[in-house]
């Protein structure tokens, strides 16, 4: 594994993916603001800018004026009120006073904390996938080695229906269903139910996977001493078969989460899965989109867009770096 971590590219991708899950786990501690915290003065209002000198990390005061030309919002600095950033006070990593005007990442367009929101936003947009994983894998490996150590007719009939799962256009089936949910649900609801839909869909191409492994493995002399002995069926596919599948299945957990992650992200951007006020990183990147905001409030688009780009891009350089490391034909190379 020291090798792994030997490339730049692996181990800046679990770094991240390490920094990004502590500021979505910690967020109430590093936040400065609560998620849905209005600040009706400040809408679009661009990312503060910091200061530094003798006494510390400091900004200015942020008054927002119209301009008469272009018809929008700008920011002008008041150079007399100056204020310096305060750290570790309230149980906050960064303090800002009420009186006091910061946003690290600017604001939405009813001045609400994007750095904050990004942070809250994190958590189901990120810990969907493991959810995701908990309920699926297990249903796959389980019905995979099933099929695979049965065999015959019953080997047969579990892979048609399989295969009639894979064949449903999972994106297009996501959308429906989530269309399909009663308006009245609550956001942690919806969530559990994209999580379940999610699940639903992902887990029949394991099992297919795992079902061709563990033909090949049941053929083997230690399953056939396992059969000799009297093992019960169950027994010898929980442990002896499963156990042979299980560094495949590390790879394939690795590479399944960003799918998750993208599915979730575009259910919300939709407008189908977290719904505001409630962040998640899909609906966040929804208010960018506009083509005003593309023009002139870029970070409300680029933000979450790469945050959401380098966490399905660390996740499949790791998924990928696994494959090559325990895939034996590459491994000899």
């Amino acid at each position: 594994m020291q090798k792994l971590l030997k490339n730049k590219l692996n181990l800046f991708s679990l770094l991240f993916l390490a920094l990004i899950y502590s500021l979505c786990f910690f967020a109430d501690f590093i936040a400065p603001y609560p998620a849905n915290e209005l600040h009706s003065k400040f809408g679009y209002s661009a990312p503060s800018k910091i200061y530094i000198d003798q006494g510390g990390l400091y900004s200015y005061q942020i008054d927002q004026k119209v301009d008469p030309k272009k018809l929008q919002k700008i920011n002008i600095e008041n150079k007399e009120k100056k204020f310096y950033l305060e750290f570790f006070k309230n149980n906050k990593i960064l303090h800002i006073n009420k009186d006091n005007n910061f946003f690290l990442l600017g604001t939405d367009s009813l001045g609400r904390d994007l750095f904050s929101r990004i942070l809250y936003g994190a958590r189901p947009s990120l810990t969907i996938g493991f959810i995701s994983l908990i309920i699926a894998f297990p249903l796959g490996l389980l019905y995979g080695a099933i099929s695979g150590f049965l065999g015959s007719w019953i080997d047969n009939l579990m892979m048609r229906l399989a295969e009639a799962i894979m064949s449903l256009p999972s994106f297009y089936l996501l959308i429906i269903l989530s269309a399909l949910l009663p308006a009245s649900l609550s956001n942690f609801q919806r969530f559990a139910l994209i999580t379940f839909i999610l699940s639903f869909i992902s887990w029949a191409s394991l099992a297919r996977i795992i079902r061709g492994q563990v033909l090949a493995i049941k053929e083997k002399e230690f399953i056939e001493s396992a059969k000799t002995i009297g093992l019960k069926e169950i027994s010898i596919i929980l442990k002896h078969l499963l156990p042979h599948t299980f560094s495949f299945v590390i790879i394939a957990a690795t590479l399944s989460v960003p799918g998750f992650i993208i599915g979730e992200t575009a259910l919300s951007f939709l407008g189908l899965g977290i719904n505001q006020p409630d962040p998640s990183w899909g609906n966040i990147l929804a208010e960018g989109k506009e083509l005003s905001n593309i023009l002139t409030r870029p970070w409300l688009l680029w933000t979450p867009a790469l945050l959401i780009f380098a966490s399905v891009f660390s996740f499949n350089i790791i998924g990928d770096t696994l494959r090559d490391y325990f895939d034996p034909k590459i491994a000899k190379s």
